[in-house]
């Protein structure tokens, strides 16, 4: 029986670490009893990595399985729960930022609550107490930094003072207290101990590794050590090397020496670790590069196994990934893609949904991207919040909303969502009510009054929650989070445990995250609604739902961190490596609200860039494998990306060393790749090639109309294509899904306070000043009923005010003239031998003192040109034709004097525009032969024939498949029949 070897031990980079570490543990028990296996521990690093170890155990087996822990088991975990002490946090900053608000901006109490919690925990596992933080010189530092750390002193007082009750505190208490036995040869284990692929990162952890490695019976194996590195590159390894991938393992070397091989001969590809290990040296690397390059040898075999992928987006990266993992499990070989970008990651699960592969993903989903969870953040987003039609509309048509009645009714609740949705665009009003839903159900049947008297109670309910802005206690967040979800998913006389709000493991798990938070509500102090957002937030974004089922068993999905332990070797099988650009992986480093950098390092904490370390740790692992793909996009969705800092090296090194044949590796693996993308490019490109639409010019059976407005004439001569689709096909672009104040809203209103003020005129004439009174005060009534912003209100309201004296001072002047007769009355005028009406509704019409008409046009914008008028802006001249030709009762046959614009904007003028004898005449003339032409067929309604612009756009751009054709194209005249 041999005997235990104890110590310190590696496994290289790419080795299948499950597997050498399942098949060297028993070799090592090779000759001892079987049941001896029972007393052996191993310790692990994670909950995934211990389930690995496991089954690579029981795949060699048969064998007694060793008791497996997890080293943050240590201590037997918390004794208070995370929560709590984070809400004892946030009691802390929330009284600190009412002392002082500028002690941190920018981020809500529970997101600092979150920071503090997580500067605290590493206090504890590096062994920090309060006294720590006073080796720091505040008066190094600005002053923001200094009213930081006098609040940190006073929270890590409060915090770290308390008996052990954190995991972290308790799990080095309990390291201390066995390394402390264990030097004394007290309480020794009753057999072998051994400490299973962590890197030590850790203060707490990294003392238990070197407690353990000193064990007669003990042992340490750590994953992805690089033999590689020089000793001088050891030795040279301190606190400001975080950043390089094995930093974490100089202080085991500086004690033990260099670990020896716990299995040999388990890397897959030595000459490629040597080429990653010289690429990644700590800097400054030129020099070493030089010296030491030429020792690498040819480089053509050591990147054989290489593929780099560089996708000009990301949508390509994600489809030639995609690509690679269909054509592997094709192959029936195992692949693995490993990422920190989780976009990334869905837009390659969702280009894998066209062969129905589902990849065993890690991290499943989110739990807040759960319908159940969204649902509870939608709810949450109501409070302080004023409700408009698209927040309400995301509600009803969310899948758990009024789910409580069943499949049938859920149907029927989304049909009458479409109903209001239609009446909502067009009616309004902007944020709705229960008296608009009311008003809704009186012009309803009897399947759909029940539904909106339901949701008109509801939204009685959720209107005010817009006010509720001010503090208030969690406990009374949740519970009024907690009934409006169930009242809203169970429907009307539904029931919220029949419907899918708690159903299934997501609806469970979203429910126990209420639970938690309710029980620890009390020690929370009174939140604002976004501060209960965010904590109701980080608290669901805590959880995922594995949906393994029907995961493919030759597909797994897999975080960096799992790189280290269980993301490469034969289950692996081909790994790829993606979203390699800065801020992706590595990702970014998050701002430290408490704490700079150099504060950091004199109070004995770890730098901040311990967490790149750690990463290009993982991607030194990961790309150790036997076959990898390296992949990233050139552009993200905003602007050009910058490779990952490690891939960047990588591909220097290889154009650096020419004598070794870099320069042709370097090609050759992109060549691999481009062959990827040429590929995605081709899946991508339609089987069947269309021709492009011709720019249409539809014909339609005569007549094609029967009716059109003076102010659709503008339209028929620019884009009478526009016409055809309104006119003849009857169709009208939907009224926006949120109704904002822009310029048609304006406009709107402006002539509605218009039309108040003239219809309003006394009979005696009134003074500029009296006129301007009644002007401001019709525009405060209007502004009031129908425009629901109070920004826009207050700045229409001062335009108008801006402009009044002058308007005012001119609208004295045509009254001087004559009396407003016609004010937006409806009239017709018919053309003689033909089925069509000309329709208008004119802004005023003046009769002047000789009993001619003036004719005007409010215009909130800039008035027509009198090129533009002659040419194509035509409401006015065609309006006089119909006062010359007695279409107005209130007129009848007038002699026309002039047409004239007045500005509601602007500077308020009025501008007269030339209208000479007998324009009036030809104008109708023209129209009359213009209608003709196309009611007679002799014409088509060709798309955007004279736009004013070429890129002004056209609601029924889509409709003519504009863009497929340009302006430049003749149009394709199309006759089409009754039939």
């Amino acid at each position: 029986m041999a005997e235990w070897q104890g110590g310190l031990f590696s496994l290289p980079c790419g080795a299948d670490f499950p597997g050498a570490f399942a098949e060297g543990l028993i070799a090592r028990m090779r000759g001892r009893a079987p049941q001896e296996m029972a007393r052996v521990t191993v310790f692990a690093n994670s909950g995934q990595s211990l389930m690995a170890l496991r089954d690579a155990l029981i795949w060699r087996g048969p064998v007694i399985l060793p008791r497996l822990r997890l080293i943050a088991d240590l201590g037997g975990g918390s004794a208070t729960p995370t929560l709590a002490r984070r809400l004892e946090l946030g009691r802390l900053i929330d009284a600190a930022l009412r002392a002082r608000p500028d002690l941190a901006q920018g981020q809500s109490v529970p997101e600092l609550a979150a920071s503090l919690a997580g500067l605290m925990a590493e206090m504890q596992l590096e062994g920090l107490d309060a006294q720590a933080l006073d080796r720091i010189d505040a008066g190094d530092h600005a002053q923001h930094w200094g009213r930081a750390l006098a609040f940190l002193k006073i929270a890590a007082g409060y915090y770290l003072t308390d008996p052990p009750q954190d995991r972290e505190s308790r799990q080095r208490a309990a390291a201390e207290l066995l390394a402390e036995e264990w030097a004394r040869g007290e309480n020794l284990p009753d057999g072998p101990v051994v400490i299973a692929g962590s890197t030590g990162s850790h203060g707490a952890t990294r003392d238990f590794m070197r407690a353990v490695a000193r064990l007669p019976m003990g042992a340490v194996v750590l994953p992805g050590f690089d033999p590689d590195l020089p000793r001088a590159v050891w030795d040279g390894m301190d606190a400001l090397a975080e950043d390089h991938p094995q930093a974490r393992y100089a202080p085991f070397v500086s004690e033990f020496g260099m670990p020896a091989d716990w299995m040999s001969g388990t890397a897959p590809d030595p000459a490629r670790n040597r080429l990653i290990s010289l690429a990644l040296r700590p800097a400054p690397v030129t020099d070493q590069w030089i010296e030491e390059g030429p020792a690498l040898g040819p480089l053509l075999p050591a990147t054989q196994n290489l593929t780099l992928i560089e996708a000009e987006q990301p949508g390509q990266e994600s489809e030639a990934i995609a690509l690679i993992i269909r054509e592997s499990v094709g192959r029936a070989q195992p692949v693995t893609l490993i990422a920190a970008d989780r976009m990334l990651t869905r837009r390659v699960q969702s280009a894998l949904d066209r062969w129905g592969i589902i990849p065993d993903d890690s991290a499943g989903q989110p739990l807040p991207l759960t319908a159940p969870g969204l649902f509870l953040r939608h709810v949450a987003d109501l409070f302080g919040a004023e409700l408009m039609i698209d927040g309400l509309l995301v509600l009803l048509k969310h899948p758990v909303m009024a789910t409580g009645l069943g499949a049938d009714y859920r149907r029927e609740h989304l049909r009458l969502t479409r109903d209001l949705e239609l009446y909502l665009r067009a009616k309004g009003p902007a944020f709705p009510d229960g008296a608009a839903l009311r008003d809704w159900a009186e012009r309803g049947d009897d399947r759909s009054k029940p539904w909106a008297l339901w949701l008109a109670g509801l939204l009685d309910r959720i209107v005010p929650l817009a006010l509720d802005r001010a503090p208030r206690p969690m406990a009374q967040r949740l519970a009024d989070l907690r009934h409006l979800a169930e009242d809203l998913a169970a429907g009307p006389g539904g029931s919220a445990d029949a419907s899918e709000l708690w159903d299934k493991a997501a609806g469970g798990l979203a429910r126990g995250v209420l639970d938690h938070l309710s029980a620890h509500a009390e020690m929370g102090h009174d939140l604002r609604p976004s501060e209960f957002r965010d904590l109701l937030y980080a608290e669901l974004q805590g959880q995922a739902v594995r949906q393994d089922v029907a995961s493919h068993p030759l597909v797994r999905f897999r975080g960096p961190r799992e790189a280290r332990t269980e993301a490469v070797g034969e289950v692996a099988g081909l790994v790829i490596l993606a979203g390699l650009n800065e801020g992706g992986w590595p990702q970014a480093l998050p701002p430290d609200p408490w704490l700079s950098r150099p504060m950091r390092l004199s109070a004995g904490l770890t730098l901040p860039e311990r967490r790149v370390g750690l990463a290009a740790h993982d991607f030194q692992q990961a790309v150790g494998a036997a076959q990898v793909v390296l992949c990233r996009a050139r552009r993200d969705a905003e602007a050009e990306t910058i490779p990952s800092r490690w891939l960047n090296r990588l591909v220097n090194l290889l154009g650096g060393l020419p004598d070794q044949l870099g320069p042709e590796a370097l090609a050759e693996m992109r060549g691999r790749g481009q062959a990827w993308l040429d590929l995605a490019e081709l899946h991508a490109r339609p089987r069947m090639r269309l021709e492009p639409a011709r720019r249409p010019s539809p014909i339609p059976p005569a007549p094609a109309l029967r009716q059109m407005s003076v102010t659709e004439v503008r339209t028929l001569i620019r884009d009478p294509y526009a016409i055809y689709a309104r006119r003849v096909l009857g169709l009208r672009a939907l009224d926006p899904l949120r109704p904002e104040a822009d310029a048609a809203e304006r406009g709107t209103v402006l002539h509605e306070i218009m039309d108040r003020f003239l219809r309003g005129l006394p009979e005696l004439p009134e003074s500029s000043d009296l006129m301007k009174s009644r002007l401001l005060d019709i525009t405060d009534e209007v502004l009031a009923l129908n425009v629901p912003w109070p920004s826009a209100r207050l700045f229409w309201r001062a335009r108008i005010a801006g402009i009044a004296d002058r308007l005012m001072a001119d609208e004295a002047a045509r009254l001087q003239r004559g009396r407003p007769t016609v004010v937006e009355e409806y009239t017709e005028l018919g053309i003689p031998g033909v089925d069509f009406r000309l329709i208008a509704k004119p802004d005023r019409l003046d009769r002047l003192t000789d009993g001619r008409v003036h004719v005007y046009d409010y215009k909130s914008g800039k008035p027509p040109t009198d090129a533009q008028v002659r040419h194509f802006d035509k409401q006015l001249p065609l309006e006089a034709a119909m006062v010359e030709q007695g279409a107005f009762r209130g007129l009848g046959p007038s002699e026309v004097e002039g047409i004239s614009y007045i500005q509601l904007g602007g500077e308020g003028k009025t501008e007269t525009r030339d209208f000479s004898l007998g324009f009036a005449a030809e104008t109708w003339a023209g129209f009359v032969e213009l209608i003709g032409r196309y009611l007679g067929g002799e014409r088509g309604f060709t798309a955007r024939l004279a736009m004013e612009r070429t890129d002004h756009a056209s609601d029924y751009d889509h409709l003519s498949r504009h863009g497929e054709w340009d302006t430049t194209q003749a149009s394709s005249p199309e006759r089409f029949s009754d039939d």
